[in-house]
This record gives C-alpha cells, structure tokens and sequence, in this order.
C-alpha cells in the first residue's frame, strides 16, 4: 500500500509547529515559525500582533511542505490544533476586526463587550483559522470553554437564551460547533496559495490545545497523569465521560475524543517561559561557558545543576508567580534563601524544583479529590527534554516519569484526530497503539523522594502563607 501522511497542526503560545506524520506516528518533514511578542496596548491586555496566529501557520506550514520529500498527493488530511482561550472579533468578511486577545488578555476572563460595530462574530482561535484555510463558518465544539455560552453537557450551544445576554453574545454571531474528528472543511485554493498545503485536503475538528496534547501523549487511564511543560504548565488525567462540574481541586475541559472529558489540576502561568526568562537573563555569560564546554546552553545548565547542586538546591526557594492570577495581582515571582554558596546553577535547579513541587501539590490534591492513585505520569513540551528536569519529576512524584519520542505531542494528537476521522484507525485507543511510542522511562530515587515530599510540606508550600501580606502591602504601594 502506497504510504499515506497527515498534517498536523500545534498553535501554541510561542511558536506555531507544522509536522506531517507517517501513519505509525513518525514525523516526515516539520516547520515552525516563531511568534511574534505580545502586544500590550492596556494594562491587562494583550494582543497578538497583526494578524500572526494566522502569519506564523502560513509560515510554519510553507517550512513542512518545502521539506517534505514524499508524494504530496499521498497527504490525506489536516488536523488543526490552536491555543485555547483566545478570542478573536471578525468583520463580516471574516477577517480580524482587532488584534486576537491572548489567553493572557484579562478580556478574555469576561463577557465578550461590543465596542466595535465592525465586530459580526466571536470566536475561538481554531474558530478563526478554520476560517482561514476552508472559508467554513464552523470550529471545534472541544475549543469552547469559558466565557461562551455552551451546553457542557451536549457539547453544543446553550438553549437558554440568560446565557446569551450573560455572555453579551447572539446566535449569529457564533460558529457552528462539531465535536472533535469531524472535517470541518476543505482547504480552498486561497489558503493553498499562502501555507503550501494542497488545495482541497481536508480539514479536522481537535480540541484544546491542552486536550490534544494529553490525545497524543496516549493519556487514556486514570492511573497515568500528563504534565504538560509549556507557558501554562498544565497536570491532566483521563475523567471518560464523567463531566464532573463541582470539584475544588481540579476542573474539566473537553477531551480530544468526542463526548469525553479531561480532568485538569492547577497549574503555572508562565511556567517554562520563566526557564527562557532566567536563560536570557544569564546572557553572554552562560553562552560564553557552553561554549568553553562544547555544549549548548541548555545541556551546561543541566550539567551544573545535576553534578553540583543539591536536592533542595541548598535552601534556595523559587516560587513561580511570574504571572499573577487575574484576582491575585499583587503576587509575584520570588527566590528567596539566598547565601554565598549559590550560584547561576543554584537558581536554575530551584525553578526546576520550584516547578515540580508546585505540580506535585496540585495533582495530590486532585487525585485525593478523584479518590485514584497515580501510579505513572508523562511528562511532554519542550522543558521534558532535559534529563535533569524528567528525574526531578520522578523524584519528586515518586512514580516513574516517562518520555514518548514524540514529546510536542499537540501536533501527533492533531494527526491522531484526523486519522480517526478519516477511518484510518477505528477508534482513539487503536489510533494511540499505533502512533505513541514511550522513548525512556526515569526511575525515582526513593530517599530523595522522602525529602521532597517532607520538604514540600514542610517548607515549600509554606511560603506564600508568610510572603503574601508583604506582597500586597507592596502591591498597594506601588499601584495606588
């Protein structure tokens, strides 16, 4: 049989990644294409420049195809997978009437306002770029949680006409919805024209980026946690067809698979950008040592933190509030415990930690909640390449952490998602037995283990206890 391929698309908060896949989940050819920084024209919004979610797909996808070697018309289809929570207003033409508002963007968090009369629709950013490569008024139903009034339940919208009026939104200004798996569309000779992708391929409904993600990490048990290590650092289990709409410790969020659900911890705003953020900061510096080294910066980071420094980075304490929660402003990102024994690894292998402890308190309260036992976790984004990073997770979940070949799997899921569409596989879990492969397995070190959890306890969630009354005495200092 001649090979077939898929296109899968990753929107995500700092790139945009294209990869085409063989059908066992191998990837072929691959682009991505930078984002560009946010804009803030407001305190409180942020705006992603011009039109660049729908520029950097264009882009990314031109980078795939030219590098792809193989029988284009032997590509079968596009799954289209685009960071959640971002809202985009479009002219009737379908066009942007204003810049997409970021997940980051305060406005988001609240009732879409009509301040434009140009504005005829509102909707998601896969609503929008579906928009783009088909001409089809249609999205994921998987892509709507929030600030929209959808029916958690049926996965279409509410009948309720309050919630309309709450959300300041009419019928007519929303797409239609189709559950994850369903072509949405066929790409049009325009939208050929500007990303490479041949003309009349068909389009695929995913979810949210998070859900797609956990789709093409193979997360289909309870027992088996993913921690998603992007901007927004994310704990995710399976919760089957359970929409649980009360819990305290954990949220659900609309599964890849149709009529499933996925059960959310807390998580970390400004997670791994807060690694970039201290790597930049190091600068010429560290570029400089790597270099002395022959390595890059990233693995001599690694390498310093691993061989000389120890668990609990000797009392330095690193909490991640980076980005403060819309009701909290006042909380910001803090190290604290230093003395003259620390050092630029030091501070690396305590946001490392800081990252890993604040994840471990999150998904023990959710599993307590749940009344399941974690017994395994996966670890995927771009901070799961580090070796360091996997056995700090290990050690500190005392559970095996494991790492598939495909890591960034927000793009494999999308394939997943088409595969299944197009009656390639029968179903998710023979689709996920195909094309998720486990790359290496980091086993926990029992008595480190037994520090941290004590030291979590003990100390590390202790801190904001004592730091907040100060933090909001300086937030209201500096921002009567």
């Amino acid at each position: 049989m001649t090979e077939r391929y898929i296109i899968g698309v990753d929107g995500g908060s700092q790139s945009t990644k294209v990869v085409i896949y063989d059908l066992k989940g191998n990837p072929v050819s691959r682009g991505v294409q930078p984002l560009k920084p946010v804009d803030t024209p407001e305190p409180g919004q942020v705006e992603h420049p011009g039109d660049d979610l729908w520029d950097s797909l264009a882009a990314a996808s031109k980078k795939a195809m030219d590098q792809f070697s193989g029988d284009r018309e032997a590509i079968v289809g596009v799954g289209l997978c685009t960071i959640r929570f971002v809202r985009c207003l479009l002219k009737a033409d379908g066009c942007l009437a204003s810049p997409a508002q970021s997940w980051m963007d305060e406005r988001v968090s609240k009732p879409y306002e009509q301040e434009d009369s140009e504005v005829s629709y509102v909707t998601t950013s896969s609503g929008y770029l579906t928009h783009r490569l088909t001409g089809e008024k249609k999205d994921s139903a998987g892509n709507y949680q929030g600030q929209w009034p959808i029916d958690t339940d049926t996965w279409g919208w509410s009948e309720e006409d309050s919630l309309y009026e709450q959300y300041n939104l009419s019928k007519d200004m929303l797409f239609d919805l189709y559950p994850p798996g369903t072509i949405l569309g066929h790409i049009t000779e325009e939208a050929s024209l500007a990303t490479g992708i041949p003309k009349g391929l068909p389009v695929v409904a995913t979810a949210n980026d998070k859900a797609v993600e956990a789709l093409g990490a193979g997360i289909r048990t309870q027992e088996t946690a993913l921690i998603s290590l992007g901007t927004y650092i994310a704990g995710m289990v399976h919760g089957g067809r359970q929409n649980v709409k009360e819990a305290e410790n954990y949220w659900t969020n609309f599964s890849a698979v149709p009529q499933e659900y996925l059960y959310e911890s807390g998580g970390i705003r400004r997670g791994m950008w807060t690694v970039s953020w201290f790597k930049e900061l190091l600068g010429e510096d560290l570029v400089k040592k790597a270099e002395a080294t022959g390595v890059s910066p990233e693995d001599y980071l690694n390498a310093e933190a691993d061989s000389r420094v120890p668990p609990g980075s000797d009392g330095l304490l690193t909490v991640l509030d980076w980005l403060a929660p819309a009701g909290q402003p006042y909380k910001k990102g803090m190290m604290i415990g230093f003395d003259v024994r620390h050092t630029g690894a030091h501070m690396y292998r305590s946001i490392l930690e800081g990252i890993a402890l604040t994840m471990k308190a999150h998904m023990d309260a959710m599993y307590a909640e749940m009344g399941e036992r974690l017994e395994r976790i996966i670890l995927t984004g771009g901070g799961s390449n580090g070796d360091l990073m996997m056995q700090i997770f290990a050690d500190v979940f005392g559970v095996p952490a494991d790492r598939n070949v495909i890591n960034g799997s927000a793009s494999l899921g999308s394939a997943i998602n088409t595969s299944v569409a197009l009656g390639i596989y029968e179903n998710y879990d023979q689709a996920i037995t195909e094309m998720v492969k486990v790359k290496d397995s980091f086993s926990p070190n029992m008595d480190t283990h037994d520090f941290y959890t004590r030291f979590n306890e003990e100390v590390y969630q202790q801190i904001t206890a004592h730091t907040d009354p100060v933090l909001k005495q300086a937030h209201a200092f500096f921002n009567r």
